[in-house]
């Protein structure tokens, strides 16, 4: 743990290419580092396509679906 107190930027520089940092406390393993997954692309981020919507049918709850969570 002290280790990692001191070399945190480091740590989160390997964890950022790949590699699989465990953190232990007197040997027991504790925590792991890894990275946050980026967007490849625009497709990928929430509202990047301006005037393409889910269809309102989506929306709509088949009958069975429904009636087995007691909504119908």
């Amino acid at each position: 743990m002290h280790e990692a107190k001191t070399t945190l930027s480091q740590l989160v520089e390997r964890a950022e290419h790949g590699e699989d940092i465990v953190i232990t406390r007197n040997g027991t393993p504790v925590v792991r580092l890894t990275p946050i997954a980026k967007p490849n692309s625009l497709v990928d981020v929430y509202g990047a396509l301006p005037g393409r919507y889910i269809d309102d049918s989506f929306d709509d709850l088949p009958d069975d679906i429904a009636e087995a969570l007691g909504m119908e």
